[in-house]
């Protein structure tokens, strides 16, 4: 399960700082100053990386056997700015606390 929650925080942090550019930036150059190419240019990655995004929260949310509600929490995350950001702390929390702990093995000497 590692590596589904390595792929969904990256993703979750790419996601959050592309949707950050997009609102932050990108519209209002669009509505403010009357130039949309950043909405153009990155609006479309954005929709791109949110599908990304999404397939990871799914791998990741079958992975851990969570419940349909927090799997779409979670997917709903990458929609508000800054939130994907505060998701994916919560999700590396819950995803901690479910994993057994792992004892080291005994070195024989």
């Amino acid at each position: 399960m590692g590596a589904a929650l390595n792929r969904y925080r990256v993703i979750a942090w790419i996601v959050g700082v592309v949707l950050i550019m997009l609102v932050v930036v990108g519209m209002p150059m669009k509505y403010g100053f009357d130039n949309a190419v950043v909405v153009e240019t990155i609006g479309p990655s954005h929709g791109f990386l949110y599908m990304v995004y999404l397939a990871a929260a799914f791998d990741l949310s079958r992975r851990a056997d969570w419940s349909l509600k927090r799997m779409l929490a979670v997917m709903l995350a990458g929609t508000v700015p800054f939130v994907s950001f505060w998701a994916e702390r919560r999700v590396s929390q819950w995803v901690h606390q479910t994993q057994p702990q792992q004892t080291p093995e005994p070195v024989a000497g």
